[in-house]
């Protein structure tokens, strides 16, 4: 049956998969064996359509929220399964952003949320000469069967080449309950390591935004806060960060945090959410690292009795141990910074 997928996520949240009465909202993503982030496909806030998004409406009690999350997986069902360009839509919310005289996306009412997706619906129908979806299981076999052909796109080929990852290993999918960081100023999402990628730090380090959900975050449309209160400094922002912002969700994340990076004997790389206060784990994976951060992680793991000597030796690749050669500047050395950005490659300059 069409909704078999849903159904022990029914079972375990006593909701029903395309019932307004009982609404379930599911999100579909990829679980590929290896870690390949950003490469392959996922869709959020399924099951939302004309009906749904009133429920939605009703049970939150917040219809800005819900003509949000209803605008956003009509765009991101749109692009993923239909083929049709993300871009598209984006054009579409940017004029309308300009006739309304809004700046951010945050400062749209729900009635306004209601003309943009009247506006997506029309666009969708004009491209592709037949209307979205309505129907709740029509719209969760379209993404299972996509995130699936995700595993063949360019970029996924291009990825497991570069990382010797076999093309038979294929991927998992995964249907998962929604949660929503963009149910007001109490919720959040973010995406985190249990160490510093690129010195192997043992700190958290990562980036969150409030009332937003996961694709804001990589999406630059807004700009991200700091988890810890010390990164916050380091970085000079004034914006406050996870622990200050929300004490007790930043605290739930930092015992599952530690608690994940022991089981796993490994850094994690970690998406969360946080819905009204409430802290949802929605994936976690290995990490990405640089040599030196691999280094140092693997020798500090060894002492803490995480794993044994010759793991972590062999956790190191001797080709990457180059990186480690390359003439870097003194983080002690007295500096005039005129600019701040991201690291594009080893060296003292980029």
């Amino acid at each position: 049956a069409a909704g078999q997928p849903a159904d022990m996520v029914e079972r375990n949240r006593n909701v029903r998969f395309g019932d307004p009465s009982k609404l379930l909202l599911v999100s579909v993503r990829s679980g590929a064996r290896a870690s390949m982030p950003g490469m392959m496909d996922t869709v959020l806030n399924l099951g939302l359509n004309d009906e749904t998004v009133e429920a939605l409406s009703a049970d939150s009690g917040d219809a800005r929220f819900a003509y949000d999350s209803y605008r956003r997986f009509i765009q991101m069902y749109s692009d993923v399964v239909m083929g049709l360009d993300h871009e598209v839509f984006e054009e579409i919310l940017e004029d309308e952003k300009a006739n309304l005289g809004h700046e951010l996306d945050t400062e749209l009412t729900a009635l306004e949320w209601q003309g943009v997706i009247a506006l997506y619906k029309a666009k969708v129908e004009e491209e592709l000469g037949k209307p979205f979806p309505q129907d709740p299981h029509e719209q969760l076999w379209g993404a299972i069967g996509a995130v699936f052909s995700s595993w063949m796109n360019n970029r996924a080929i291009t990825y497991r080449r570069l990382h010797d990852i076999p093309e038979s290993w294929g991927t998992a999918v995964n249907v998962q309950a929604m949660v929503f960081g963009n149910m007001g100023d109490t919720s959040a999402t973010g995406v985190a390591f249990t160490r510093n990628p690129s010195t192997g730090e043992k700190q958290l380090y990562g980036e969150f935004l409030v009332n937003a959900q996961g694709e804001d975050v990589v999406a630059g449309i807004r700009t991200p806060q700091n988890i810890t209160e010390a990164a916050r400094i380091a970085a000079g922002s004034d914006k406050p960060s996870l622990q200050k912002l929300m004490p007790d969700a930043f605290q739930a994340f930092v015992d599952i945090s530690d608690r994940l990076e022991k089981h796993y004997r490994d850094m994690q790389d970690l998406e969360f959410t946080i819905e009204r206060g409430k802290l949802w784990m929605l994936q976690t994976r290995s990490g990405k690292r640089t040599a030196k951060a691999a280094l140092r992680i693997a020798v500090e793991m060894a002492k803490d009795k995480l794993i044994t000597r010759e793991e972590a030796v062999a956790r190191i690749d001797p080709a990457s141990l180059d990186q480690l050669l390359h003439p870097t500047i003194d983080p002690k050395a007295a500096r005039d910074v005129i600019g701040v950005g991201l690291p594009a490659s080893p060296g003292a300059a980029t």
